[in-house]
């Protein structure tokens, strides 16, 4: 009988835990998914979404429930993680517009709610570099823009005016849209494949 693989962890302290959830059940039937509240919820974790939200008020409710510290330690130690919109701000390692960077991570620049406000919400299809089967449909709602990134960044999606908008760095993978609102679970398969393989699936 094959080990039970580990967990994916989903940040639950904000954002849409129900539906990255549903989505990483969709990539892989098999995987267990774990609601991370408490620093005790991170043990045993192949890896963590970060989902969308507010990133002041995240990152706030990540100090509060002493998650912060821990968090950012694992993820320097190299567990995969997926951010989505604020989450990606979140994981930044600069901030323009005034925000102080909550648990880095990632050698990218974000501007937050660079695409105006939620009424400005937006919806377009990409392609992804080396992902299979065509565009992926993107859902933009009070994005942020990545306004620059470090040497050792892959840029996996930009939209029509060149707005790096997708990117990888090793086991760390940021979006400014949210494909746990699409119907395709491909972006979630991404992050599986990560965590498989840096867990030596």
């Amino acid at each position: 009988m094959a080990a039970k693989s580990p967990p994916i962890g989903v940040l639950a302290l904000q954002g849409g835990v129900g539906e990255h959830t549903e989505m990483l059940h969709r990539a892989g039937e098999r995987t267990e998914v774990r609601e991370v509240r408490v620093p005790a919820d991170l043990d045993g974790l192949a890896g963590i979404v970060l989902p969308g939200g507010e990133s002041t008020t995240i990152g706030k409710l990540l100090r509060e429930t002493g998650l912060l510290d821990p968090l950012r330690s694992r993820i320097k130690d190299g567990l995969p993680v997926y951010g989505t919109c604020a989450g990606m701000i979140l994981l930044a390692r600069e901030v323009v517009d005034g925000a102080e960077p909550a648990l880095g991570g990632m050698d990218i620049t974000v501007r937050r709610n660079a695409f105006g406000s939620q009424l400005d919400s937006f919806e377009e299809d990409l392609p992804v570099a080396g992902m299979d089967g065509g565009p992926l449909h993107c859902v933009f709602i009070r994005a942020p823009r990545i306004e620059a990134v470090g040497e050792g960044v892959e840029v996996l999606a930009r939209l029509g005016d060149g707005s790096a908008v997708a990117v990888r760095q090793e086991r760390r993978l940021a979006s400014a849209f949210h494909p746990e609102l699409s119907r395709d679970p491909r972006f979630h398969r991404l992050f599986l494949t990560i965590c498989r393989e840096a867990n030596g699936a």
